[in-house]
């Protein structure tokens, strides 16, 4: 109902009586079917927000999840504050990644890549309507874009075991399932990026991937094997494994 009047929810609370424009009226029962049917609230409104950032979103991204600031906060703890690192986000989607870290720490230079160029429209959207001018997107695959060295490379990739029924419930049937599971046993990007980035990454930089909370063992094995050193997985709020990170030495 905000969405649909342009306003805010106190709005509506603090005006009980308001009686809407028929146009409005049907906007929002149009709204409540699609709803009805199962359609995201995110995609319904095209917004939602990520480490306090309004982003526009629409069915040809992900919708940002509050586990996804874990990456983050894991990020900014290894990046001081006032350095002009590199720093790289593979496969951004609405680009909450790097716009996140871009909010943060304004003296790195960010890049960003995705395979979709229409999820790439949504993040350059997302970056002007922020004002963000530290933040470059690339269209290609993981970090084939890319060009000289980073000081950290992070990504939430698709990591979704393609048997996991949840693809087939709530809000994942809408969303783009490229960016949800690379089918098999979901760690196939975690493999690629693992082995990818390492070359990328100046010596002393960290690697950082979500991944979900039962791959933690599995993707410290593959940092493991591409070489990585001080390998370690943390926990979101529910406890489970989800972010784990690797340093080059």
């Amino acid at each position: 109902m905000a969405h649909v009047l342009e306003t805010s929810r106190t709005f509506l609370y603090a005006n009980p009586e308001l009686e809407l424009p028929q146009i409005r009226c049907e906007a929002f029962k149009k709204l409540i079917k699609h709803r009805a049917q199962g359609q995201p609230v995110a995609y319904l409104t095209g917004r939602s927000e990520f480490w306090s950032l309004p982003l526009k979103v629409s069915p040809a991204v992900l919708i940002p999840r509050p586990e996804t600031e874990l990456l983050v906060e894991t990020a900014l703890q290894k990046i001081p504050e006032g350095v002009d690192w590199r720093l790289a986000d593979i496969g951004t989607g609405s680009g909450a990644i790097a716009l996140a870290l871009a909010s943060e720490r304004d003296k790195c230079e960010i890049h960003a890549t995705d395979i979709s160029s229409a999820a790439l429209e949504i993040a350059r959207d997302n970056t002007k309507q922020l004002g963000f001018g530290n933040v470059h997107f690339h269209h290609g695959t993981w970090t084939d874009p890319l060009r000289g060295k980073f000081h950290l490379v992070a990504s939430n990739p698709p990591y979704v075991c393609a048997s996991d029924p949840h693809l087939d419930q709530g809000d994942l049937r809408f969303e783009p399932e490229v960016a949800l599971t690379p089918g098999g046993d979901g760690l196939d990007a975690i493999r690629e990026i693992s082995r990818l980035a390492k070359p990328l990454l100046l010596g002393g930089g960290w690697l950082m991937l979500e991944h979900g909370w039962d791959q933690g063992p599995d993707t410290r094995q593959i940092m493991e094997d591409n070489g990585y050193a001080d390998i370690h997985t943390l926990k979101d709020l529910q406890g489970h494994d989800r972010v784990t990170v690797g340093e080059k030495v």
